[in-house]
Parts: C-alpha cells; structure tokens; sequence
C-alpha cells in the first residue's frame, strides 16, 4: 500500500471540495445545497464534479441571497443520500486522494454527517485546510486576513470565488497551488512535511526601539 505521506506534491492527487449549505452546522438541522470538487495533480485538472442537493427544507432568504441558490434550483436535486456514493466514487480511495477545502472543518462536518446519518462509512481521508495553511506561510502585513476571497485577490486566481461549490473550488485550486509555492520557499516537498507544517508563520521579533 502506497503512504501518502511520503508522496511528493507534484505527485499527490487533491481532491480541493467546496459545500454550500442551509446553514451555520448541521446539528441546527442545516443541510447541503451544493457540491463542487476539483480533482488536481502536478498542477493538472483531472476532474470536476458538481451537484445541487436537496437539503429537505426550504432555504432561509439570507442563504439565497448570499448564493443565489433557490428552493426552484433544488426542485429536482437528488438528496445527499443519493449523491454521496457518486461522490465517493469520484473522490477514490482514501489511500490515493487528499481531500482539500478552505475551512476543511466546516466542509467536513457535513459530509460526516451526511454519512452517519445514513449509514455509509465515512472513507478515512487525509484532509487539508487552505486557510490553515495560509496562516502558515503568509504575513499579515502581506493579507488582512485568510478568507478565500482575500487569498483568491492575492494569489490572482483564474475563478473568483462567488459562493457557489464549484467555482469556490476552482478558486481554492489556485489557492492551493500558490500555497505550495511559498511552501517550496520552507524546503516542503512531501505531503507529510505539508500536514506537519507549523500552524502559524514565526513572527520575526523586531528590536526594540528607544
């Protein structure tokens, strides 16, 4: 069995996802509504997948708003239930994809969800947070803060990111791939050296001044 954790990044396949949802979390009943991943590897998209979902409830006001997702988009969406194991099949094998998002946490609570409540085993993937990352390797004084628009201006991605799975995920591509950039700077060439990377960049402590 290949470990992952040795793999070079150039030879690690990523599979960056994006969510949209009804809500803050899923233990306030809140549901998916939309799925976006890109599958990437040495800088090569392999693959997109893409889904509206049926969250089982009308969407709050705010929630389209913000996404542009309406209760007529989802009409005739499948349920999370029968789109997981497409997903699943997509995504592969935990012994050969990485999964990525921006705010991995968020993103992972409802897939985990999604499949505990019914009943198919969660894949053990080894995820990656952008926005960790990006703490990691940036200066404040160089972004004010690690959101993916902010990241998206910063890195000059090719997709803006507008609240919507898929280009949310072709936005955290090139999100990604810059973050790799910086992280050559580190001498970090495997996907282990980039899980173990600290968490937030040293501070240089500057002289005091009198």
């Amino acid at each position: 069995m290949v470990n992952i954790g040795e793999t070079l990044l150039k030879d690690t396949t990523f599979a960056v996802i994006d969510l949209e949802t009804s809500g803050g979390s899923p233990k306030s009943g809140a549901g998916i509504t939309e799925i976006g991943v890109v599958k990437v590897r040495g800088g090569v998209i392999l693959g997109t997948f893409q889904s509206f979902v049926d969250p089982g409830h009308s969407l709050p006001v705010f929630i389209t708003q913000l996404t542009g997702i309406s209760d007529e988009m989802l009409v005739s969406a499948p349920f999370i239930d029968e789109v997981l194991p497409t997903l699943f099949e997509f995504l592969g094998s935990p012994d050969e994809t990485v999964l990525v998002a921006h705010n991995s946490p968020f993103d992972m609570s409802f897939l985990k969800a999604a499949a505990l409540v019914h009943e198919y085993e969660w894949p053990n993937y080894l995820t990656v947070d952008t926005a960790r990352l990006a703490r990691a390797v940036l200066d404040r004084d160089e972004v004010v803060n690690c959101k993916l628009g902010t990241l998206a201006e910063f890195f000059n991605t090719s997709v803006s990111p507008n609240h919507r799975a898929l280009d949310d995920a072709l936005a955290t591509v090139d999100v990604l791939h810059g973050i790799i950039e910086r992280l050559a700077g580190h001498e970090v060439s495997t996907f282990e050296e980039m899980r173990n990377f600290p968490s937030r960049k040293r501070r240089v402590k500057r002289p005091i001044s009198d």
